[in-house]
Order: structure tokens, then sequence, then C-alpha cells
């Protein structure tokens, strides 16, 4: 093992080829990888209070909108749907990580009554 285990998994077993791994800094725009299962667009409905994420094809057609309030509820439904009717829209794990960020980012803009931007 080439680093001590951190002392906050000291009671726990680790693999005999652990290591701990350091990030390096990851630019949005340097570092993307496009997804061509899907993109998705993502709105803040001020009436309803909800989020919406549309699941857009690359010919630009809106497949389907998920919505409702929290970041959590949408993306379960999302990659619950994806599974169940084996659509395969998120083929970058990259992409599913960002649509989780965006949405964490949608909820708190939704709870604070700012305005939305999506990256």
């Amino acid at each position: 093992m080439g680093m001590d285990k951190p002392a906050w998994v000291k009671d726990k077993k680790v693999a005999g080829d652990f290591e701990v791994i350091r990030t390096k800094p990851y630019d949005d725009y340097k570092d993307h990888r496009n997804d061509d299962g899907c993109y998705t667009l993502i709105k803040i409905y001020w009436d309803t209070h909800e989020i919406g994420v549309a699941i857009c094809d690359y010919q630009h057609t809106i497949l389907k909108e998920f919505r409702g309030g929290r970041a959590n509820d949408i993306y379960v439904a999302i990659f619950k749907y994806n599974d169940e009717h084996k659509k395969n829209w998120f083929r970058v794990l990259d992409h599913a990580a960002y649509l989780g960020k965006e949405l964490k980012k949608a909820e708190l803009c939704l709870a604070l009554g700012v305005e939305y931007i999506q990256e």
C-alpha cells in the first residue's frame, strides 16, 4: 500500500491497491467531453416553484421534460426513466455529474429567489 489509510476510515478495510488520488483542477470548457446521447436544458418555473429539465436530441428536438421542486427528485426520475425505457441518454458519466451539479444550483436559486443561469 503506497499510502497510509486516512484516519476518517480507520475502522474500514481497504483494497490491496488502495491509494489516495489527488484531483487536478477541472476546466469546464477545455476538459469537457460531449455526450452523444442527449443534451439538457434546465429552467426554473417561478409560477409553480419547480425546476424543469428538458432532454433534447442533437436535432434539437425536446424528447421529454421532467419537473419537480428538488434536484434529487428530478435526477432520480430522469435516470430511472432512462434505465426503465432503455434510452441511453447519458453515455458519459461527466454529463450525469454535470446534470446533478446544475440541478442543485437551480434548486438553490429557486430557494433564494435568484436568477438561474445554466453553464
